[in-house]
């Protein structure tokens, strides 16, 4: 791990390990694979195509900038996470859309492909390509849209949960201030002794 991806020292809590969350890298598969599936079929369409692959790298890197902003503002990480949420969720508006307007089937969350997809557990965008082009019984494109709806629902719900316990720690272990109030009122305590 790099030096520079988590500090444990002084009041300064441990940050910065956003590539060990599974989130993080759930939201690296969904960019890589929007890019890949909006050079392929959205690229002719100008404006959704920027707002496509621009909303999946903001998933991706505000939870990368939030995680490294935590030491020293959870205002910031809460935030960031927030819209990290946010973009995820325009994306699969976007992804519901492009189904929608080709009369194309959503899939529901518990089909037998969306339960396929969330088990196989995917390392890689180009493992997902993979995936999808295995099953011949679909276009590729209405296939590819529905496997990012399934990833981008379990990033969302990841999102949520990763809001949730941001909160709670806030809750009980306060801001930077609290901190470094708590440090300095510990440092006096023992200079006094």
């Amino acid at each position: 791990m790099n030096s520079m991806d988590r500090t444990d020292h002084g009041f300064i809590p441990r940050h910065g390990g956003y590539r060990n969350l599974v989130v993080y890298r759930i939201a690296e598969i969904i960019y890589d694979f929007t890019f890949r599936f909006c050079n392929k079929y959205v690229k002719n369409q100008g404006r959704t195509y920027d707002q496509m692959v621009q909303a999946a790298r903001s998933g991706m890197q505000n939870i990368a900038e939030g995680s490294v902003d935590s030491g020293v503002s959870k205002a910031s990480e809460l935030k960031l996470t927030g819209i990290a949420k946010g973009s995820l969720q325009e994306l699969k508006e976007d992804y519901l859309s492009y189904l929608r307007q080709r009369g194309l089937e959503q899939w529901e969350n518990n089909s037998l492909y969306a339960q396929d997809l969330i088990r196989a557990r995917f390392p890689s965008a180009q493992e997902v390509i993979r995936w999808v082009g295995r099953h011949k019984d679909f276009q590729p494109d209405h296939f590819g849209a529905n496997a990012a709806i399934i990833l981008i629902n379990v990033a969302l719900g990841l999102l949520t949960r990763l809001i949730q316990t941001q909160e709670q720690d806030f809750m009980q272990n306060g801001g930077i201030r609290e901190r470094m109030t708590r440090a300095r009122l510990e440092q006096r305590k023992h200079r006094g002794k």
